[in-house]
Order: C-alpha cells, then sequence, then structure tokens
C-alpha cells in the first residue's frame, strides 16, 4: 500500500479543502466541487502507479472539462485570470479567486506547477498535439506572458472604472472568447515551434503566479544520482525542458515542471 501513498494524500488535502469551505462558505457546492477534483486527481496518480499510459491525459479530461463546459460555460463563471481580478475588485472571495488562491497561488507551495500539468483545460487541448516532445531549444520570449498579464489586468480594471453596464456578461464573453484566442494562439505556435507547451512557455498570464511560488514546492522530481547514469532521456522527453538530474531548487527552467512525470517513466534507471 505504500506505493499508493500519494494519491491517498492527495485525496486527504482536496477533501480538506473541500470540508473547510463548505463549512465556512456554508455552501455545498464547495464540497462537490473541491470533492471531485481531488478525486480526478487521485485517480490519475492512481491510473500512473498502475502503468497506465494515459494516466495523466485522464485527470486532464475529468478537470479540464469540468472546469471549461460546466464552472465556465454551464455556470457562467469566467474561471480564466480577468474572472479573479473581476472578483478581486469586488472585494468577494468567491470563485475564481478561491481557485487562484488555491490552484495558483498557495497551493503551488505543496503542487508547484501541477495545475499545469493535470487540471488546465488550455493545455489539455495542446498535449493532443503531436509535438509532444520539443525539438528546439527554448526561445528567449518569456516576457511576454508578463504582456499578456498587464493587459488581462488593465481589461478588467479599464471595465470598473467606467462603470461600463452589464459587466457580468461581458465577463462571460471575455471567458468565452479569451479561451478561443488561448487555443488559437497555442495551436499556432505549437506548430510554428514544433512544441506543443510553447504557448505554456511564452504566453500564459498564469505562470507569473505559478513560477515564483512552484520555486518552493513540497512536490517535486527528485534524482538518485547513485543511480543515473547520465544517459539524457529524462531531458529529451521533459515537454518543459527541465534538468530533472539537478536537484537544486536552481536547477534549469526547474519552476517550469509541471509533474507529468514523462522523465519518471523514461529513466532506464528508475532513478527518478
Amino acid at each position: 500500500m505504500k506505493k499508493y501513498l500519494l494519491p491517498i494524500i492527495m485525496l486527504v488535502i482536496f477533501e480538506t479543502i473541500a470540508i473547510t469551505l463548505w463549512i465556512t462558505k456554508d455552501n455545498l457546492f464547495y464540497l462537490f466541487n473541491f470533492s471531485y477534483i481531488g478525486i480526478s486527481i487521485a485517480f490519475g496518480i492512481f491510473l500512473f502507479i498502475r502503468k497506465y499510459k494515459y494516466a495523466r491525459r485522464v485527470t486532464q479530461l475529468l478537470v479540464g472539462l469540468y472546469m471549461l463546459v460546466y464552472l465556465g460555460l454551464i455556470c457562467n463563471e469566467n474561471m480564466q485570470i480577468e474572472g479573479f481580478w473581476y472578483y478581486l475588485f469586488t472585494g468577494v472571495f468567491e470563485a475564481a479567486t478561491i481557485h487562484y488562491a488555491i490552484a495558483k497561488i498557495f497551493g503551488a507551495f505543496i503542487f508547484g506547477r501541477g495545475w499545469c500539468g493535470y487540471a488546465c483545460w488550455t493545455a489539455m487541448v495542446l498535449d493532443f498535439l503531436p509535438y509532444k516532445i520539443p525539438s528546439q531549444p527554448r526561445k528567449k520570449i518569456g516576457w511576454i506572458r508578463y504582456i499578456t498579464f498587464s493587459v488581462s489586468f488593465l481589461f478588467v480594471a479599464a471595465l470598473f472604472l467606467t462603470h461600463v453596464n452589464n459587466i457580468e456578461k461581458i465577463m462571460f464573453w471575455a471567458f468565452v472568447i479569451g479561451n478561443l484566442l488561448y487555443y488559437a494562439v497555442g495551436i499556432g505556435l505549437a506548430f510554428l515551434f514544433k512544441d506543443n507547451r510553447a504557448f505554456c512557455k511564452y504566453i500564459c498570464p498564469i505562470t507569473v503566479f505559478l513560477k515564483p511560488m512552484s520555486y518552493f514546492s513540497l512536490l517535486r522530481i527528485k534524482c538518485d544520482t547513485s543511480k543515473c547514469i547520465s544517459c539524457g532521456k529524462c531531458k529529451k522527453v521533459c515537454p518543459m525542458n527541465v534538468d530533472v538530474t539537478d536537484n537544486s531548487r536552481k536547477r534549469e527552467n526547474g519552476t517550469e515542471c509541471i509533474l507529468c512525470f514523462e522523465c519518471v517513466k523514461n529513466c532506464p534507471k528508475d532513478a527518478l
């Protein structure tokens, strides 16, 4: 049972969050929401331990489609970064603010950028494209993410400063149009750079939150240097170009790790 400790721990963490928010917010939705996400993530890790090839993809679809279709399109909640700014401006700790606090700000101290690997509905689609292994070195254009981050903030700030009507409806359409734009840009960059995760590396505004927090994450890939034979397979298959053979927190692209475990699956000596 020891090998199933990780999915059990993940389930306990999410159930604790679910029950805490249910009680403090007096809203049964939070119990359902975070229980479902926790079960989906634990199930994906369980499948990975059982060596199921598409374990992570199962979790991506379970969580990503739930957040995109149910929360976003059916419940009209803008779960993009614009929704976070919207609720932040209104001073309400609901929906997107709770989501960001748990998944992308404070949660990153525990899970790192696990969100990017298991729950992001943009990456959910991009990971089905043919360029799963980067064929080119990383481009030095990561600064673009700070532009998209700033634009999202200024967009929502402008809505409040100009006192526009029907702001809730605008936020819904911002969610729909924003997602379509993200998919178009993400797919275009994937084919341009022959890298499924090019959007995540250079454009995604969420990484402005995730990168600094994930530097301190508790859950991270580590290398048993006594087993490592320096074959380089882990670096070759990593979609985010992380040097997982270096256990230092300052390792190359260390804050980019999405915990996809491709390196673990491909290590011939089980050193990771």
